[in-house]
């Protein structure tokens, strides 16, 4: 499996890489929304961890960007990243493209459940529960 994670800070993308190799999964990441996107149309992926606030383009302008594509990585999952506590966040991410939202500090077992659940279930625009 092949994950690209879209985050400004570098000790984030550290850290979920330790926890993504752990478990033999390879991590692909980007500093910023519009060289993730880049990646994309460049490079096979599986799923998308893409964080919320970054410099430039945000997050959700960067799923709308995937979500409007007209090939197939249109579908690709992705999973919204984010400190942010706002309360309407979760229906923002998933208005936008997300499949779900995960919150930061990322712990190791809601990870690998948010991937392995957007993974089964496609992006079909359905809330996932965790």
């Amino acid at each position: 499996m092949r994950v690209l994670f879209v985050d400004d800070n570098a000790m984030n993308r550290l850290v979920v890489k330790s926890m993504l190799s752990a478990a033999e999964v390879e991590m692909v990441e980007a500093e910023t929304a519009e060289v993730g996107l880049a990646l994309i149309e460049a490079q096979p992926v599986d799923i998308v961890l893409m964080d919320f606030r970054m410099p430039g383009m945000d997050g959700l302008t960067a799923i709308r960007a995937i979500r409007a594509r007209s090939d197939a990585k249109a579908q690709l999952p992705i999973l919204m990243v984010t400190a942010d506590d706002g309360l309407d966040l979760r229906a923002r991410a998933l208005a936008a493209g997300a499949d779900d939202l995960l919150r930061k500090p990322v712990q190791m077992q809601p990870l690998f459940d948010a991937i392995a659940m957007a993974m089964a279930m496609g992006s079909r625009g359905e809330e996932l529960v965790i």
